[in-house]
């Protein structure tokens, strides 16, 4: 690749191909969209216009307190509890994804947090499909191609871990390609109903779950080892398992340095179990101090199998535009970062080897290519 960085610009990386394995469908919301939801079923929000909105869930989100990130939910979840509302939501997350270069996606969402108006665990499932289907048929008529998946999630908190499993594995041929668990990950382990892990792996169902955000490397441990989890949702604590020189800061853009990894660290690099990684929403939440001293680049220098994700766009006020711009000026990126990223994100897909082989042969492939080539 020959671009350099100060050609980056945020035009050039938007019309790079990009893969998200880690984005909320009750993250992701228009604040448009949230307003008008809202009128129709009477929830009242903190704000009257969808620009304030906006900021509202953005400062929520960076206010440091978890009690005000998690009503940024409850204002979203409110809105979310019909079917037309969450063929809408669906919808709408396809097309704003497509337009920001996505070509592939996996939705996660918790059916189970979207029953308070009647709907059955089965119905939310569909209502969800149906607007993912219409959201890729309206992206193709714009000329975009785009891929989109659920990611069926149960809460750790509650108890339905078993019944939402069934779900995901009943739906494996209605649009869900796998199965998490998020929530307050400490204090709820996956040995929490550690049968489920048996059932999906019987079933041959692929399972990520969130861990190493909240908690640390006891967290990635149990995700990996008990959960038998293909990916980690997040995974950034796994750094508390390396030891750094003395130094060389594990974020220090451009230094090596030497690492001394633990035998998880050890674990998780050498069988490559890709890491679902959300720079901007870790720097909210606590998990990271800065986009520049993020462990995204000091564990991608140390060869872990890193992806690159949003989260939770609404809140983080962010898009993998976003993203992979942050990262190239605060971090020093560059478009070889940016396809590496992209590369295994796309070989970890929740598809069949095959459909992989093609997402990265025949889309991402030619679509760094045609960048590279371009006149800048």
């Amino acid at each position: 690749m020959t671009i350099e960085n100060r050609a980056l610009t945020g035009d050039v990386i938007r019309a790079l191909p990009k893969v998200v394995l880690h984005d909320h469908l009750d993250g992701g919301l228009r604040p448009a969209t949230v307003l008008e939801l809202a009128a129709e079923v009477g929830h009242d929000l903190p704000a009257s216009d969808a620009e304030s909105l906006a900021s509202w869930f953005a400062d929520a989100a960076d206010s440091g307190s978890l009690e005000r990130y998690l009503e940024t939910f409850d204002h979203t979840l409110a809105v979310m509890q019909t079917p037309e509302a969450l063929a809408r939501v669906a919808r709408e997350a396809v097309l704003d994804l497509a337009a920001d270069g996505v070509v592939y996606a996996e939705q996660r969402w918790a059916p189970e947090q979207h029953l308070r108006r009647g709907l059955t665990l089965q119905a939310t499932v569909d209502a969800v499909q149906r607007g993912l289907d219409e959201g890729v048929a309206e992206a193709a008529a714009q000329g975009r191609t785009i891929r989109v998946g659920q990611l069926v999630t149960a809460m750790r908190h509650a108890d339905r871990w078993q019944e939402i499993a069934e779900l995901a594995v009943a739906n494996r041929a209605n649009g869900v390609v796998g199965f998490d668990i998020a929530g307050a990950e400490d204090g709820f382990p996956p040995s929490r109903h550690a049968e489920i892990w048996s059932y999906l792996a019987e079933n041959d169902f692929p399972v990520t779950i969130h861990a190493g955000e909240a908690a640390g490397p006891e967290s990635v441990a149990a995700a990996v080892h008990l959960g038998q989890a293909s990916r980690i949702g997040h995974g950034v604590r796994l750094v508390e398992d390396i030891a750094f020189d003395p130094g060389h800061p594990h974020s220090a853009p451009g230094e090596s340095g030497t690492a001394a990894l633990g035998q998880l660290a050890h674990w998780v690099r050498d069988h490559q179990i890709p890491l679902e990684l959300c720079p901007s929403s870790n720097v909210q939440t606590g998990a990271a101090t800065s986009i520049a001293q993020h462990p995204i680049t000091r564990l991608k220098e140390l060869d872990f199998a890193v992806t690159l994700n949003t989260d939770n766009r609404l809140m983080s006020r962010t898009s993998m535009t976003q993203e992979m711009t942050l990262l190239v000026e605060q971090a020093g990126w560059t478009i070889d970062d940016l396809a590496d990223v992209t590369m295994t994100a796309a070989w970890n897909a929740f598809v069949h080897h095959d459909e992989r082989r093609a997402l990265v042969d025949d889309v991402i492939l030619p679509g760094y290519q045609l960048v590279e080539g371009a006149q800048l």
